[in-house]
């Protein structure tokens, strides 16, 4: 019984992670369907969007950057550390020390999650130029 809840629950991540607005990768998501729900896999899809949405996010990053005064470059810089400090802390809180293996997808989750929506936001700020 517990096995078969675990893997609803490994499921349900797999479907929120893939239904993510966030996150239109094709390959994202067949690398996901291909996982099949096995851990390790899923966190190596997720890891490899991770950093696809990183590269994304430190693109729009410099983009918003350039067009900035002094000023807002260091508002810009400070929001920028403080955001990534509250992702590592936000999605170390999903890694529950007692939540097995789903807490480790949770986390992974969370993590690209995060990115993938920052990078998003500082996106519409390059577009409102």
């Amino acid at each position: 019984m517990k096995q078969v809840l675990m893997a609803g629950l490994m499921m349900a991540v797999v479907q929120s992670v893939v239904a993510e607005d966030q996150l239109d990768n094709p390959a994202f998501s067949a690398c996901m369907e291909q996982a099949g729900g096995v851990t390790n896999a899923m966190i190596e899809c997720m890891g490899a969007e991770t950093a696809r949405q990183d590269v994304l996010l430190n693109q729009a990053y410099q983009a918003v950057m350039g067009g900035l005064t002094p000023e807002r470059k260091r508002q810009l810089q400070e929001a920028q550390r403080l955001w990534l400090k509250y992702r590592k802390a936000n999605c170390d809180f999903y890694y529950d020390p007692d939540g097995g293996s789903m807490a480790r997808v949770s986390a992974n989750d969370c993590f690209m999650a995060m990115t993938a929506a920052r990078a998003k936001e500082l996106e519409g700020f390059k577009l409102q130029d």
